[in-house]
């Protein structure tokens, strides 16, 4: 194994080339029982290679193989002898590559497609019927399949919409499976790992926590750690995980920056200490965060002084734990962060793609920090993460919490964050938290960010006056991982109830209004 990937499992690699859908197969292989890491398409065959993958899958991509510029794959990718399964482009791409050929035809696939298993399917769809719906969306078709490749599947419009060489591990498809409307996707994705490459599926939380436990005893050694906790899930289970590792050596610090909502702090200071005896240190900071972002309306700037701030509290903190870590051992210069993979994704990490936002833990991090950062979640999903907590026993209460944003209420106030705007906000999403548990919802809802829109005032009436409030924003929605989500469907009682309320009991709020954008194209967060 070697000390290039960032875990002792070695992976499978999942190469992108611009693909919506790139997380969304790291996270089926996941799911498959088997380690997963993107990497960007401009990866070299030593770069890949350095990586020691037991598989290789080649995402999706929007261009046209043709194009002037088209993302590419180095030629020496698909000699090192790694199984290989290729997705839409990146099927074109092993085609186009192997000596087969990809057509522009002029027919088109977008949406259900009706696909026909040849013969018995072959390892990739042996077991599947004959006849299956299938996602597409392509403009490109291979039209024949490279030496020594058998055709596995065909369409109306594709002859060539599946092929496999058993003998080099190499297999592709032109359809989506990572995506749940192709009917049996997730079996293409399981029969290329563990019946065509014969990877076991060893990956699990069990092997995650023993795996990381060991890896923050190497990096820590006898240092003192502090821990960011904030509450949430990502922080809540990170912490946890470093004391399972050292024990003593952590102390957990909680930041009160006064963009919590109502009852967080409260939830910290007893449920968490309560449930797994960690020392907490909490500090009042919600003058110095207020101040610092006053007049900043810009939400990449909230971010990175949200950021900022948070680690200028934790070196006052350190400042002042000196004499106790001189007497007692080594300096404090470790810090946990929740940090999980979506988080570095987003923010430009690990596929050399755009940056989409800076994340306060990633992006917004001063660039003198006096910290080394201990990040054990970093190359997990979220569900992974409440795995994680359960099995290390943290409270169902802690563990299914819905996601909240380290910069907390400061990035749901589109606009100036103010002591006055922060209670309007505050008022309005404890109203919304509270009927949708009431109506038994919590479990259907990924997250229900609340946003304030403090720029925007729209003309109401009120007590048979007219008022100029300012309008609410829900943001419910459904997601398994948070790189893609849908909004979700909310019945329009619980709405009406939660939009009669926060109208009559919320000052200076005049308007309640639903978004209805899935991601992509809008983010799930407004900024």
């Amino acid at each position: 194994m070697t000390t290039q990937t960032e875990t002792a499992q070695r992976p499978v690699l999942v190469v992108d080339f611009g693909a919506q859908y790139a997380q969304l197969i790291a996270r089926r292989v996941r799911e498959a029982g088997v380690y997963s890491e993107i990497v960007p398409h401009t990866a070299t065959a030593e770069d890949i290679a350095a990586k020691d993958p037991v598989g290789i899958i080649l995402s999706g991509g929007p261009s046209s193989v043709y194009e002037p510029g088209a993302p590419t794959l180095d030629p020496g990718v698909l000699e090192l002898g790694i199984p290989t399964l290729g997705i839409c482009y990146g099927f074109q791409v092993m085609a186009q590559q192997l000596g087969g050929e990809v057509a522009n035809t002029g027919l088109r696939e977008y949406g259900a497609t009706d696909a026909v298993v040849a013969n018995d399917g072959g390892v990739l769809l042996g077991g599947q019927p004959a006849q299956q719906n299938v996602w597409m969306s392509h403009g490109d078709q291979v039209s024949a399949a490279p030496a020594g490749f058998e055709v596995l599947a065909s369409t109306a419009a594709t002859p060539v919409a599946a092929f496999g060489n058993a003998e080099k591990c190499f297999y592709g498809v032109q359809w989506h499976p990572e995506v749940k409307h192709s009917d049996y996707g997730q079996d293409v994705i399981v029969n290329f790992l563990h019946k065509a490459a014969g990877l076991p599926a060893d990956w699990n939380s069990g092997n995650v926590i023993a795996e990381q436990v060991e890896k923050i005893r190497a990096q820590v050694g006898s240092g003192r750690v502090l821990s960011a906790l904030s509450g949430g899930v990502d922080s809540a289970v990170s912490t946890a995980l470093v004391h399972e590792a050292v024990g003593d050596q952590l102390i957990a610090v909680f930041i009160d920056h006064g963009l919590l909502r109502k009852g967080e702090r409260e939830q910290v200071e007893n449920d968490y200490v309560a449930s797994t005896g960690v020392r907490l240190i909490t500090v009042d900071a919600r003058e110095t965060f207020l101040t610092a972002l006053a007049g900043v309306s810009d939400p990449e700037q909230k971010r990175k002084i949200i950021g900022r701030e948070f680690i200028r509290a934790f070196e006052k903190v350190q400042s002042d734990l000196i004499a106790e870590a001189a007497a007692e051992g080594d300096p404090i210069r470790f810090l946990v962060q929740g940090t999980l993979y979506p988080d570095v994704v987003e923010s430009g990490g690990g596929t050399g793609t755009a940056n989409i936002k800076s994340h306060h833990n990633v992006g917004g991090l001063p660039e003198d920090l006096q910290f080394e950062l201990v990040e054990p979640l970093r190359t997990l999903f979220k569900d992974e993460v409440r795995a994680i907590g359960r099995e290390l026993g943290l409270p169902e209460v802690i563990v299914a919490r819905q996601p909240f944003p380290g910069p907390g209420l400061g990035i749901r106030i589109v606009g100036e964050v103010t002591a006055d705007r922060l209670e309007i906000l505050r008022d309005a999403d404890a109203i919304a938290r509270e009927e949708l548990t009431k109506a038994g919802l919590d479990g259907e809802i990924w997250q229900c960010p609340v946003v304030l829109l403090a720029d925007v005032r729209s003309v109401g009436v009120q007590g048979d006056g007219r008022t100029y409030g300012h309008p609410i924003v829900l943001r419910p929605v459904s997601s398994e991982d948070a790189m893609t989500a849908d909004w979700t469907r909310i019945p329009y009682d619980v709405l009406s109830k939660i939009s009669n309320r926060i109208t009559n009991e919320v000052r200076e709020v005049n308007r309640v209004v639903l978004d209805v954008t899935s991601k992509p194209p809008g983010t799930i967060e407004w900024e």
